[in-house]
């Protein structure tokens, strides 16, 4: 009787049932749930349309792109720089962004701000999460004093805000005339230097994140398994605990990335980040901010461009921790009023008062006759 309510209630609670799991291997069970948050497949289409109109409209590298205007061409002003395009009849226009003061284009400026910072974010991500594996799983799996060593450096890190220490290498990069190595690759390199630099202060919470996946998964029966069949430390670390930790990885590396573009444009508009002639979308609001009330405009874009980027990878990283976490239940009511309806048509399930159960209860309990042999009431 217990095993039948179980079976009824389970289906009409909502809860996934694991046989919808079954013959799947852990890349397809991922990948259907993550197919199956709404919000993560939206912001991955949003992104993905950003990173294309990004990339592809002012070139990259050398490669010409199809848009005629660069984000340092300077043309006359048209429509008295006010953007030309316009919703209601549809139509693009000359400037579809408007121009700033001197006559640049504001949407050619839009996409090179939105690739210098969408670099950024990736080379941020990128060195953050090796940086934060390596030493998480470091510490976490040999513990002792490469543990003691490695998470006071990470302490000593965290406390220093990175707003200093931005400034500070801005400071050092501007000293062009002393020709340090330093100076001449951030003159020459400015996006990679500072995105190389963020990456380097940014690993520090992933880091403590892996040590405790480590501290949890190094216990565990496999790795016991593996290091009595003679695995190496490394073999162990990389092929057996990584990718049980790598849900982890993959959600927390999103969030740096979405948090590094909030960064690069306080970074910029403080005028420590991104310099002229270059630009960024924090650079674009900073230059631009005493023509806030004249030529609203030019705020409008770019800081559209920075809500997109970030919701959307917020989004993916929601989207990738539900896919990879399998405590996360998703209820689906039309499920499961479709599992309840025949049952309820049949009289199966639980009256909302109780009385089922009652009855299961008084059913269950039946008194035998007395011990001594006599007879009952």
């Amino acid at each position: 009787m217990a095993e039948d309510a179980a079976s009824r209630t389970s289906p009409a609670a909502g809860i996934e049932p694991v046989l919808e799991a079954k013959g799947l291997s852990q890349g397809q069970i991922v990948r259907k749930r993550f197919l199956g948050h709404s919000g993560a497949i939206i912001g991955l289409v949003v992104f993905s349309f950003i990173f294309i109109l990004a990339f592809t409209s002012v070139g990259f590298l050398g490669i010409p792109g199809w848009w005629k205007y660069t984000h340092e061409q300077v043309s006359p002003l048209v429509n008295d720089g006010a953007p030309t395009s316009s919703l209601w009849p549809l139509a693009w226009g000359e400037h579809p962004f408007g121009q700033d003061r001197i006559g640049r284009d504001l949407f050619a400026m839009t996409m090179r701000g939105a690739q210098q910072s969408i670099t950024i974010m990736l080379v941020i991500g990128l060195l953050a999460g090796l940086i934060g594996v390596v030493v998480g799983a470091i510490s976490g799996y040999f513990r002792g004093w490469a543990e003691a060593i490695l998470m006071r450096l990470t302490d000593v890190i965290i406390i220093i805000p990175a707003l200093l220490l931005a400034a500070v290498m801005a400071q050092l990069a501007g000293r062009r005339d002393q020709g340090s190595w330093f100076a001449s690759f951030a003159s020459t390199n400015g996006v990679l230097a500072l995105g190389i630099f963020l990456g380097l202060i940014s690993w520090v919470a992933l880091a403590r994140l892996m040590r405790g996946e480590f501290l949890s998964l190094r216990e565990r029966e496999f790795v016991d398994a593996a290091r009595i069949s003679g695995a190496s430390n490394a073999r162990i670390i990389f092929k057996h605990i990584l990718p049980n930790a790598v849900g982890v990885l993959i959600v927390n590396v999103t969030l740096t990335m979405s948090a590094a573009i909030l960064t690069e444009t306080a970074l910029s508009y403080l005028g420590v980040g991104v310099h002229a002639p270059d630009t960024s979308l924090g650079l674009l609001i900073s230059q631009n901010q005493q023509a806030f009330s004249t030529r609203p405009w030019l705020f409008w874009y770019p800081g559209l461009f920075i809500v997109l980027i970030c919701l959307s990878i917020n989004f993916i990283g929601d989207g990738l921790r539900d896919a990879f976490d399998p405590r996360q239940k998703k209820f689906n009511a039309k499920k499961a009023k479709a599992v309840a309806a025949p049952a309820v048509q049949a009289g199966d399930l639980t009256d909302l008062d109780g009385t089922e159960a009652e009855e299961s209860r008084s059913e269950g309990f039946r008194p035998g006759p007395p011990a001594d042999g006599s007879k009952g009431l």
